[in-house]
């Protein structure tokens, strides 16, 4: 069974500005800035994070598991792929 793979590239800007921020709470630690100010940064980055994860299972619904609609193997496996992701995470 061939895996289908749908593109995230997109999701790159998004990632980069996650990355930034990441890097701004590290200084904001070095720079010993008040506590409830980098709570609030890393929260900005939770959210971006989850934006982009659900951008990512959206895809992922709309061309991997749409197009494993054509086998009841390949649909049940993607269906178990997913109950297994939601069951580790807070999703």
């Amino acid at each position: 069974m061939e895996k289908i793979k749908a593109k995230h590239a997109d999701n790159l800007p998004n990632l980069n500005r996650i990355a930034g921020q990441i890097e701004g709470v590290k200084k904001m630690i070095e720079d010993e800035r008040y506590c409830i100010d980098i709570i609030q940064q890393l929260k900005a980055v939770r959210s971006a994070v989850k934006t982009v994860e659900r951008n990512i299972v959206r895809k992922h619904l709309q061309h991997c598991v749409n197009a494993a609609f054509h086998s009841e193997k390949e649909r049940q496996q993607k269906i178990d792929e997913l109950i297994a992701l939601f069951d580790k995470s807070d999703c």
